[in-house]
């Protein structure tokens, strides 16, 4: 993208990946989240470029702008304990060099890192990394070895990382945290179950891709939120998502008003409204998710209007979904320019995405099945995937970061809140 910021710090270039971090108001956090970089191999921390991207609106309050004035001068004066990293940054927050007050947040941040890396990655060969972390993540001493290790493996383009979250700093707050990640795991749980091809998390501190698969999906979006999900959404589309194992990333547990959806701000409601605030969705979405998405595979030879009716019949309130999504125009055009019955599914699954099962749990949430509380909500969805029974939303919790992570707690419980 084009633009008056650039790269300082380390001047190498022939790097085999690089770590984007964009950083606003992270003075507090951001050595913490350095030096578990710097834990990684040396030889490791060697081959790619660590650049963190200090970033603010004009528009954002003073204590913002001094905290990221504070995050430049520790860059520029560098930290002896960091010397085996290749520590680069990119200034978007002095005077001129601020992002945009409309348009200008971390989904542009993070674009202005992972665009300005490419030059300095190895030939954008397929196998150049471009990894996003953020400032108050955690990463382990196996995590730059896991990024390599996996895509020297893998047919795909992106991938997601294992993540739980750090310790809250208080027995309240983790609770609400660990409910808040467990609401995530049971979204991505009941995916799973109704056999979509989106079940994998969007959470923007564990996500890796090929800087070919970055470039050909045109690069990271510019939103102010939800820039993840929308990123891995195409990524999936185009290139294929993976998860990866291996290392676990620790995201931060704190509130945050600062966007208008995600951890921080559902942390925040929690805090000042309740753990009711974030309710869970009923197993039955996913039940009339799976059926759908089975009855398309099953009937690829049928029109629109037929899948219409036999949807109906599984849900009004999915027939009423597709209704209002012009579902009947839409499948007559991707039967038309897909033929093959291979072809028309994945053309069906790229018009109905991410987004748009999201739009239909959301839909039958709002109508005939309302959010529950977990307990009546994971019940269902443990029996249906085989899982053992569990109570509680502790051991609700671990039982799924076994299942998504391949451990109950990715070392967890050293892994506490950075002091404020």
């Amino acid at each position: 993208m084009t633009g008056p910021w650039r790269i300082e710090g380390c001047t190498e270039g022939g790097f085999d990946g690089a770590v984007v971090i964009p950083a606003l108001a992270e003075s507090a956090t951001l050595s913490a989240t350095l030096f578990s970089l710097a834990d990684n191999p040396p030889q490791m921390c060697g081959r790619f470029l660590v650049l963190v991207v200090v970033n603010q609106r004009t528009d954002v309050p003073a204590a913002d702008k001094a905290d990221n004035l504070a995050t430049l001068k520790l860059l520029v004066a560098g930290d002896p304990q960091l010397s085996r990293l290749r520590l680069a940054w990119v200034d978007a927050a002095s005077p001129g060099l601020e992002m945009p007050a409309k348009g200008g947040g971390v989904g542009l941040a993070r674009r202005i890192g992972l665009d300005l890396a490419l030059s300095r990655l190895d030939g954008l060969s397929g196998d150049a990394l471009l990894v996003c972390l953020d400032a108050d993540t955690l990463v382990q001493p196996d995590y730059l070895p896991a990024l390599v290790r996996h895509f020297q493996q893998s047919a795909c383009g992106a991938a997601v990382i294992p993540f739980c979250h750090q310790r809250g700093p208080t027995a309240g707050s983790d609770r609400i945290i660990m409910r808040y990640e467990l609401f995530l795991r049971g979204y991505v749980l009941g995916l799973e179950l109704a056999g979509s091809p989106y079940a994998f998390h969007s959470v923007g501190s564990a996500m890796a891709c090929r800087a070919s698969a970055y470039v050909k999906i045109g690069g990271m979006n510019s939103r102010n939120a939800g820039e993840d999900f929308y990123f891995l959404q195409q990524l999936a589309r185009t290139v294929g998502v993976e998860q990866l194992a291996g290392t676990v990333v620790h995201p931060s547990p704190r509130a945050s008003h600062r966007v208008p959806f995600g951890t921080g701000r559902s942390v925040s409601r929690m805090q000042a409204n309740g753990e009711g605030e974030q309710l869970f969705y009923h197993p039955a979405c996913f039940r009339v998710l799976g059926a759908w998405l089975a009855l398309v595979a099953a009937r690829s030879d049928a029109d629109g209007r037929s899948l219409l009716e036999q949807a109906g019949a599984i849900s009004p309130c999915l027939g009423e979904f597709l209704e209002l999504n012009r579902f009947d125009d839409i499948w007559g055009k991707l039967r038309r320019n897909n033929p093959v019955p291979a072809s028309l599914l994945r053309a069906f699954h790229g018009w109905f995405d991410g987004l748009k099962t999201m739009k239909l749990i959301h839909h039958l949430s709002a109508g005939t099945f309302p959010r529950c509380e977990p307990a009546d909500a994971l019940a269902e969805l443990f029996a249906w995937g085989g899982l053992a029974p569990a109570s509680g939303i502790e051991d609700r919790l671990a039982a799924l970061r076994v299942l998504q992570n391949g451990s109950d707690t990715g070392g967890r419980d050293g892994i506490a809140s950075p002091a404020p």
